[in-house]
């Protein structure tokens, strides 16, 4: 049932809206998603940990929800806002309506809103503190205080938040055949936050896969005997995160091959003595061109993140590899004498294009390298 509901940005910006889901009050980190399909696997990311999502699509629900494009167990955004929201849905594989979700989820969601106006007004005033409360429980006053309060994601550790308590096995490949592997590498990856169609990508191009707290030690991780570390994806600020740098710092050393993706990167980066920052408003979408340094091809990408690796502060021994072409922030490195490489965007595409899926493969080389010197 739709309720009155207003979002609120801690610059005092005030939106009216209706409310659906859950009657309640979050803050978050207010960003924008440009990606016209893939609602589902979007919210369901766990890198939007704390974060509100305003759909920059004008119409959201109208596929429903289904059982296969679960990118984790739960929904790990704090709020959604849309133009128009459809409760009504039309898909063959649909099960449940998208407020059904919200409800069973616990989050709160907001219609009816300017998403065009709002998306403007962060990219001119960048991403900011927000409020998303119904009115029966919030005053304007109160949510533009709780939107102020918020304490923002620089400097906040979520990876450790939002990852796996125990390890586990994973050999699921891609839809819609989910063929199992019958490779017999072995790939560790470090769950920070880590997208099932990842590990169903490394699965299916790479190997076995176990996956692994993110504090899990070096040492626990070598007793497994892995021909090759996987970086997942993650939310929050990585610099934080010394557990895992200091990890990889000793993955680098004994010259594992390692592939990062998104907050793998960044820590990736950081472990070889480069330095990262926070964006302006980030890259949330799936349309998004990055171009590969050397070969001059351009691809188009999924992406999502608010922290980049800055280019200036990278070592003699790591190369840029691509660039985004709407900022030409850096969008992936690579080690010159270490087996290592990451990818800052999403090349698994859940939701987006998957142009640079060949990223698995160039990692299936430099583990089946180390497989054969073992």
């Amino acid at each position: 049932m739709s309720f009155p509901a207003i979002l609120v940005l801690e610059d005092g910006s005030i939106f009216d809206g209706i409310g659906f889901g859950i009657e309640k009050v979050e803050i978050g980190e207010i960003v924008f998603n440009t990606s016209m399909t893939g609602y589902q696997e979007i919210i369901t990311d766990p890198s939007y940990k704390k974060q509100i999502i305003t759909f920059t699509h004008p119409h959201i629900g109208n596929t429903g929800i289904n059982d296969e494009d679960m990118e984790s167990s739960k929904i790990h955004a704090s709020g959604i806002v849309v133009k128009e929201f459809s409760n009504n849905p039309s898909n063959w594989r649909s099960k449940s309506t998208l407020e059904d979700f919200l409800i069973k989820q616990n989050i709160i969601a907001i219609s009816d809103i300017d998403t065009r106006k709002l998306t403007n007004h962060l990219r001119e005033n960048g991403s900011m503190g927000c409020c998303i409360a119904a009115k029966s429980k919030c005053s304007n006053e109160e949510a533009i205080q709780n939107a102020k309060n918020f304490e923002g994601l620089e400097g906040l550790d979520l990876a450790k938040e939002v990852s796996t308590q125990d390890s586990y096995k994973w050999e699921e490949g891609v839809w819609p055949e989910f063929k199992i592997s019958s490779s017999k590498l072995n790939i560790v990856a470090y769950d920070f936050g880590i997208k099932r169609n990842i590990l169903r990508l490394l699965a299916e191009h790479v190997g076995k896969v176990t996956v692994v707290n993110a504090q899990t030690s070096f040492d626990e991780v070598m007793a497994m005997k892995p021909d090759g570390i996987f970086l997942s994806n993650g939310p929050g600020d990585p610099e934080p995160c010394s557990y895992a740098i200091d990890n990889i710092k000793k993955f680098l050393e004994v010259n594992m091959p390692i592939f990062g993706i998104c907050l793998g990167h960044q820590l990736l980066a950081l472990a070889g003595g480069a330095k990262t920052n926070k964006m302006k408003f980030g890259h949330h979408g799936a349309n998004h061109p990055v171009q590969d340094i050397d070969t001059k091809e351009v691809f188009i990408t999924s992406q999502n993140h608010g922290f980049a690796v800055d280019e200036s502060s990278l070592g003699d021994g790591i190369k840029s590899k691509h660039i985004s072409l709407f900022d030409k922030s850096l969008q992936g490195i690579e080690f010159i004498n270490k087996p290592a490489f990451s990818f800052q965007g999403h090349p698994e595409a859940s939701p987006g294009p998957q142009d640079i899926q060949s990223l698995f493969k160039q990692f299936l080389t430099l583990v089946k390298k180390n497989a054969k010197k073992n």
